[in-house]
């Protein structure tokens, strides 16, 4: 394909389980292009940059033009999965040293959970635990100064059990860092190549059991996360020479080379916050403001609510049983995906699938990789909604009579067909991805009703128009590229830092002139990340935000405004937002006292400039773009479809089910009884018929 010498590009990458999609933009005319390629679990780097071969080579592009690449990746993530982080030596105030080890003393699972409950080894184990001899009080005075000498003593005992990283957390550190600060100082000169992180500047909050995890947490992944992005970042430069790197934060941000290695904790959502930035984007240009997203992967399934154009999010950020208080995009997961493997417990012969994935390698049974036990996947192809005739990544071939095969095993202990078993298995793993549905919606008040959803990722459009019957939730968006939805989140995204401090005054306490400067303060303290990146200060956003609880409460709530909202409502107004807040999340709200618990300000580089490809306007008659005649199996029973060539589509189309859409990066189902209308930016619009 011919393209202009003098076009500048932008890449957006995403990381997956299974494959790495990437998306290309051209930032004169907004054109896009897109390539999917498997992961390479062992080294990341080493997909992403066979996937910028292969983009570039397709599209005739020259590798030299791609200004931009910016990043999800799931690399902090799998390092606290796979506990293969950084050994991690920490410093505390004296009497604080098991910290970590008392917690929260929350013990995860049901009823009976603490009799089974086997802790993970701490990430800062005890043996690597040094105290200071120092003490701060809440407001930031010095009660007892550092002990210098004695802490120089135990740090070079503590350089000799051969640890890789680094944490300073002090009590109440979060009024003054100013302990921590001297504590890295002598770090550097006693264990010079040790990366030190200090828990005033990764997260100036109290509690200091939440303060000193986080802090670890950025330790434990920060040598591996910033050497992989050294290395990502040398090897794009030297095939773009000059290209900017940015990697996409947990909270849908994004953060630069330097900003991301120094803080990694915050990139542990990183994965997930693509797609729903990318479906917010699409979404806007057809209009919709209300979604709850579903990206369903090879190995995973994701789901998020947006409400009035804004992702809802969350100050805590869950990894397995690590939780950090980082901020992140409210984003629930399941074990549920193409790849997820079905099968009979001997004890209970009920059938199960998941959370155990078949993953990239061996993959399905269907995809002739080795793999033999039956997964999701194979369920699809048996049941006819994944044709043999579709070539996943553009060049991976389907094995029908394998999946078959494979879903065999299960069929016989089950006592039914090949095929009812197969739907079996997409009914269960449909009905774990409507629990987790209900969770960011109905068990936070919102009815689902009142929201679209919008499917992607390589398996999200084949169980879409079923979780949009079980959720009520109509039209089902279908995206014109929703296999590499999350690559165009990563592409369209801005960059963001924030910065805030822990201020506790009920409302008699302080002022709406004192809460404001502070606010100001912290906007000019974000506002020097992006400045550093160019980003100019006319062309950057800021919100600020008021961490909120009833006097006497534990739990508090975050309250998001602009400095002209704060200005003109004031403390008062936020109160009145907060009992709003307090009454859809619990059905009430109390006669106390309003208190502020934390103050903070986010700031944001300029939106992405990328244009929405108009589709060419056709009648209602899709049957230019039907290839093949084929059947479906649905509610127990053959049914004749039709399967059509997405690229044919033009807008307008209707599609009226039992039918399968197919394209290069997924395939669309739409099931009887339904239809799917193209909208003019090339959207599937699914809705029941009347």
């Amino acid at each position: 394909m011919g393209v202009s010498t003098g076009s500048s590009y932008r890449l957006g990458v995403d990381v997956g389980g299974t494959f790495t999609d990437l998306l290309l933009i051209n930032e004169q005319t907004g054109e896009t292009y897109s390539a999917k390629v498997p992961s390479t679990p062992k080294d990341s780097s080493v997909g992403v940059l066979n996937g910028v071969g292969r983009i570039c080579e397709q599209n005739g592009i020259d590798p030299k033009r791609i200004t931009h690449v910016m990043h999800g990746t799931t690399v902090a993530t799998n390092t606290v999965l796979t506990s293969s982080g950084a050994r991690v030596g920490l410093v505390t105030t004296k009497g604080y040293r098991q910290v970590l080890q008392i917690a929260r003393s929350f013990v995860p699972g049901g009823l009976g959970g603490w009799v089974i409950y086997n802790k993970r080894p701490l990430l800062a184990p005890l043996e690597l635990t040094i105290e200071a001899d120092e003490r701060m009080d809440a407001k930031g005075k010095v009660i007892k100064p550092l002990d210098e000498p004695a802490l120089r003593k135990h740090l070079e005992k503590l350089g000799k059990k051969n640890i890789e990283a680094l944490t300073v957390s002090l009590v109440n550190a979060y009024a003054d860092g100013a302990h921590e600060r001297r504590i890295r100082e002598i770090a550097a000169e006693v264990m010079p190549e040790i990366p030190v992180s200090i828990s005033s500047e990764i997260m100036p909050e109290m509690c200091e059991y939440e303060r000193t995890e986080t802090t670890v947490v950025n330790s434990y992944v920060r040598p591996v996360v910033s050497r992989y992005i050294a290395n990502l970042h040398r090897e794009l430069d030297a095939k773009m020479p000059g290209v900017k790197l940015h990697i996409l934060r947990s909270d849908g941000g994004l953060a630069s080379v330097e900003a991301s290695a120094n803080n990694p904790v915050n990139l542990l959502m990183s994965g997930p916050a693509g797609g729903v930035s990318g479906a917010l984007w699409i979404a806007r240009q057809s209009g919709f403001k209300n979604l709850l997203t579903f990206d369903m992967g090879g190995t995973s399934t994701d789901v998020a609510l947006i409400q009035d154009e804004v992702a809802q999010t969350r100050r805590e950020t869950r990894v397995a049983d690590v939780t950090v208080r980082a901020p992140s995009i409210d984003v629930r997961t399941v074990g549920a995906g193409g790849g997820s493997i079905a099968y009979v417990p001997e004890l209970t012969k009920a059938l199960r699938v998941g959370p155990q994935s078949a993953g990239a390698d061996p993959g399905p049974a269907a995809y002739m990789k080795g793999g033999d036990k039956p997964t999701v996947t194979d369920a699809i192809v048996v049941l006819g909604y994944l044709p043999v005739s579709s070539r996943l990544g553009g060049d991976m071939r389907i094995d029908k009579s394998l999946a078959e095969k494979a879903v065999a095993t299960i069929a016989e202990p089950l006592g039914k067909s090949v095929k009812e078993s197969a739907e079996g298995i997409i009914n269960i793993v449909n009905e774990n991805m409507f629990g987790a549905l209900r969770l960011v919606s109905i068990e936070q008040g919102y009815d689902p009703r009142d929201f679209a959803l919008i499917a992607f990722g390589g398996a999200g459009p084949l169980h879409a128009n079923a979780l949009g019957k079980l959720m009520g939730s109509w039209p089902v968006i279908i995206p014109p590229a929703p296999g590499v939805l999350c690559a165009y989140g990563d592409a369209t995204t801005r960059l963001r830092d924030e910065a805030s401090r822990t201020y506790v005054r009920r409302f008699t306490e302080t002022s709406d002139a004192e809460v404001l400067d502070m606010l100001d303060d912290l906007e000019g303290i974000a506002r020097r990340t992006l400045i550093a990146e160019g980003v100019s200060t006319e062309s950057q956003t800021t919100e600020y935000q008021v961490d909120l609880r009833y006097r006497g409460q534990g739990m508090r709530l975050t309250i998001s405004v602009t400095r002209e909202e704060f200005v003109d409502a004031g403390l008062e107004g936020i109160a009145k937002r907060f009992d709003e807040m307090h009454t859809q999340l619990f059905t009430f709200a109390l006669d106390a006292p309003h208190e502020v618990v934390n103050l903070r300000a986010v700031v944001q580089g300029p939106e992405t400039l990328v244009r929405a490809e108009q589709l060419k306007q056709g009648g209602t008659d899709a049957a230019a773009a039907i290839v093949e005649q084929t059947t479906l199996f649905v509610d127990g029973k053959d049914h004749p479809a039709k399967i059509y060539d997405r690229a044919k589509l033009l807008a307008g189309n209707r599609i009226s089910g039992p039918a399968i859409v197919s394209q290069m990066d997924t395939t669309t189902l739409i099931l009887p009884g339904h239809t799917g209308e193209v909208d003019a930016v090339g959207n599937i619009l699914i809705r029941p018929n009347v």
